[in-house]
């Protein structure tokens, strides 16, 4: 194979082998606007005109085209080398995201069509790949002006306005390829229970046959904690290790935003008694659930105070422009006193999953929705959104699971009761894959069946948001943003009450001009604006978590804590002061500055 790469930067942080190949880079490039490729057969050894820089899409600048225009068919074509195969190996072709529609050739065979465009996807091209030179052709198709489509934030015209940023059409997340046994690892569920102080292991092997075992192998900070090994029946088998650690009183080994323990677990695959793979992971021992009414981390009442994070970069848009822009984000969001985040309208890139893990910060994972109800559009988000619970399943820092977000996908679901099945439908299929984590049918307002009474508000008077949420009846009966919180039909049942936005003042630092839902003129009056709006939230006693938009600026809109650039408006420290409850808090005075 070509030489391996190693190091933080692995795309797959859930189930990391020591060797692997990535082609992100430089490709050649081209617009098929009248779907001329398939028919001229670009997929055979055609060059193509343009190059563009992969991972990153060619309306963002680090692509090296940075064009808004609509080009909804582009392709990409690259080699790489091969050297030196082994037989009675596979090679496999991975991809982290290609938004919308994708196929894939290898020496002019094709070896995956995948359609989603935020999940991950793999080609076994053992059959198509030869020592030596190999050419890798994929045919991205976007739909951007169809609005059933699983889109997000990503508007349907060419420049953004309003809530809606720049589209992202193609490849936007690494390419790798590994080389594995005949047999391997294919899929690992991770499953802590914290009452049992035990984990369930699911592990699917690729390749089954009879005679193979797995055996796991967990230690914690290095030192071990337990080993077992079991016969694979099937391609499918399950086992429960128990783990015998103390893990109570703040002494244990439990994971939270404070202490984010985690441990390390290296799966071995074995044909007899040879190791024919070997996989490394981490869990953690944590628990979310919602006990006599109160959200409760670990068995213990849990206040989540959040900010909304929509993923976007500065000359990458959804793709960030290292690993290490990924880290950093959950470092200013700790920085300044959150102990979560919502990933809002996009399935973010597993490798900040890896970092909220390892760092210690909550998620609330969200699907990148539609606008439109339709047929098709049922189809489409339920087969992606299975993709991406699946896909994140092991992070410990994911507590709750958000498939649709203020109705978007079903603008009628108050009314109309297709739609209202489908919120349910998602709700229960959600938990179906997941039993361990939250769900909301709907955030924010037009609930059926959810594990929060979630809220919008956007309020910044202080006195009304301090008589809104004085009581939970209140709050769910507040018609916040002019919108019911549920549905005719179904009704508030005690749910845990979580204010998941609010805020959103605008405060330009900069350059850029734009807009929010309440603008700041100076830094002290961004300040005054921020204590009006977060201490009648922090002083109710009904809510038990809220989520502040939001983290940064993002093109047009100017309501960030942060610059598009990841520059603090104010000290992050102050922030930090205020989610404490300190709301005496004013900004340096120029000598405290000198």
């Amino acid at each position: 194979m070509m030489e391996p790469s190693c190091g933080n930067d692995y795309p797959r942080p859930q189930l990391v082998r020591k060797s692997w190949v990535n082609l992100n880079g430089t490709w050649q490039f081209e617009y098929d606007d009248e779907g001329a490729g398939e028919r001229e057969g670009w997929h055979t050894g055609k060059e193509l005109s343009r190059t563009i820089r992969v991972p990153f899409c060619y309306q963002s600048e680090l692509s090296g085209i940075g064009e808004k225009a609509i080009h909804d068919t582009v392709w990409y074509r690259r080699t790489f080398e091969l050297n030196g195969r082994k037989e009675n190996r596979r090679l496999l072709l991975h991809f982290g995201a290609v938004d919308y529609a994708a196929s894939v050739w290898v020496n002019g065979a094709l070896v995956a069509a995948h359609e989603g465009g935020h999940t991950p996807f793999t080609a076994d091209i053992t059959a198509a790949a030869r020592s030596g030179e190999n050419e890798l052709v994929v045919r991205a198709q976007d739909y951007s002006r169809d609005v059933t489509l699983p889109r997000g934030k990503q508007f349907w015209k060419e420049e953004p306005e309003q809530v809606f940023y720049t589209r992202t059409t193609g490849i936007w997340q690494t390419v790798w390829l590994e080389e594995v046994s005949r047999s391997y690892v294919e899929r690992v569920f991770v499953t802590p229970d914290i009452d049992r102080n035990d984990v369930r292991i699911r592990v699917r092997a690729g390749g089954w046959k009879s005679g193979l075992s797995l055996r796991a192998r967990i230690s914690f900070q290095g030192e071990f904690v337990s080993e077992d090994r079991f016969v694979l029946g099937e391609a499918e088998e399950t086992r429960t290790i128990s783990l015998r650690d103390f893990n109570d009183h703040g002494l244990g080994r439990w994971w939270s935003p404070e202490k984010p323990h985690l441990y390390d677990i290296v799966f071995e695959l074995l044909d007899g008694e040879e190791v024919v793979d070997e996989a490394s992971s981490y869990f953690g021992m944590r628990k979310i659930s919602v006990e006599g009414g109160k959200v409760c981390l670990n068995n213990r009442p849990y206040y989540m105070k959040l900010v909304l994070d929509q993923g976007y970069f500065p000359g990458g848009l959804l793709t960030a422009p290292s690993g290490e822009a990924l880290r950093r984000d959950v470092e200013l969001t700790k920085a300044m006193g959150f102990n979560g985040a919502r990933k809002h309208q996009k399935v973010e890139d597993p490798r900040y999953l890896y970092w909220c893990d390892k760092l210690g910060l909550l998620v609330w994972g969200e699907m990148a929705n539609a606008y439109q109800f339709s047929e098709t559009y049922v189809q489409r988000v339920t087969r992606e959104w299975q993709e991406a619970v699946l896909r994140d399943y092991n992070h410990p820092c994911i507590v709750v699971w958000v498939p649709i977000n203020e109705s978007w996908g079903v603008p009628n679901v108050l009314v109309d009761k297709r739609q209202q099945q489908h919120t349910l439908a998602m709700y229960y299929l959600t938990k179906s894959l997941d039993e361990t984590r939250l769900v909301l049918s709907n955030d924010g307002w037009e609930h059926t069946k959810s594990d929060l009474a979630t809220v919008h508000d956007y309020e910044h008077r202080r006195e009304v948001l301090g008589e809104r949420y004085a009581t939970a009846e209140s709050a769910v009966n507040s018609l916040a943003q002019n919108r019911w919180i549920y549905v005719p039909g179904y009704a508030y049942e005690g749910e845990p009450v979580h204010l998941s936005e609010f805020g959103g003042i605008s405060f330009r630092k900069g350059d850029f001009a734009g807009w929010g839902y309440s603008a700041a003129a100076d830094e002290t009056d961004f300040l005054r604006r921020l204590i009006d709006v977060m201490e009648p939230v922090a002083g109710s006693q009904a809510i038990q978590g809220y989520c502040y938009t939001q983290l940064t600026d993002i093109e047009q809109e100017i309501n960030g804590l942060l610059t598009f650039e990841r520059e603090p408006k104010l000290p992050p420290d102050l922030i930090k002061r205020l989610n404490e409850g300190d709301f005496g808090v004013s900004l340096p005075n120029e000598s405290d500055k000198r």
